[in-house]
């Protein structure tokens, strides 16, 4: 099946259940898990990215466009992540950065520089490839981000609350773009908030880790 699969997912820690869900999200769709900190949205996504740390125990099944992920490493998941602080490499320029993410597909000097160009254009950022990533504002440098994520070709998007650090307008224009991007890129969405704006702005359904509906 194609899409993220949450199947039977559940996750314990010290026999106290923290998160429970039987979840699709389709190709293109963003779903919203929302909750307090502490309530375990972030271990959720560590559990899908295959980094769930030894005191918490997984059961269920999750799967990526009809593969079953469990026992792969994280980076052959192809799961793609945006935190909330970008994490940029200070020592790349920003088409350095964009370039690290590339795949070892994308063979050539050329064909690797072509790729960092069309990002560039599509994040809005035309001219800025050589700029050090520190001088650019915080919603340029959430824009870089993401586009390093959408570059390395990932299959699922996970979105660990990565609006929170901007303020109002900035937040909703990257929004806008963080989900646009993901759509025109037919990338399943997990967003995990604690921001109802946000999971409204999302438009899928809204669950609690323990999969209780909070969608109006």
């Amino acid at each position: 099946m194609n899409g993220l699969v949450l199947q039977g997912l559940t996750i314990r820690r010290d026999g106290v259940p923290l998160v429970d869900l039987d979840l699709c999200v389709g190709r293109g769709e963003i779903a919203t898990i929302m909750g307090p900190s502490g309530s375990g949205k972030s271990t959720l996504l560590a559990a899908i990215i295959g980094d769930l740390a030894p005191p918490f125990v997984m059961t269920g099944r999750i799967e990526l466009n009809g593969r079953d992920l469990s026992g792969l490493s994280t980076q052959r998941r192809r799961v793609g992540i945006l935190f909330q602080d970008d994490v940029l490499f200070p020592h790349l320029s920003v088409a350095g950065n964009l370039a690290f993410a590339l795949p070892a597909t994308v063979r050539g000097r050329a064909a690797r520089r072509r790729q960092v160009e069309e990002a560039l254009e599509s994040a809005g950022l035309v001219g800025l490839g050589g700029r050090d990533p520190a001088t650019l504002s915080g919603g340029q440098r959430a824009r870089v981000a993401l586009m390093r994520t959408l570059l390395a070709e990932p299959e699922a998007l996970l979105l660990d609350e990565p609006f929170s650090r901007l303020d109002a307008a900035r937040r909703a224009q990257i929004r806008s773009f963080v989900f646009e991007r993901a759509r025109e890129w037919a990338l399943p969405v997990l967003l995990v908030t604690h921001d109802a704006e946000d999971a409204a702005a999302a438009g899928g359904p809204i669950l609690d880790p323990l999969g209780r509906s909070l969608s109006a």
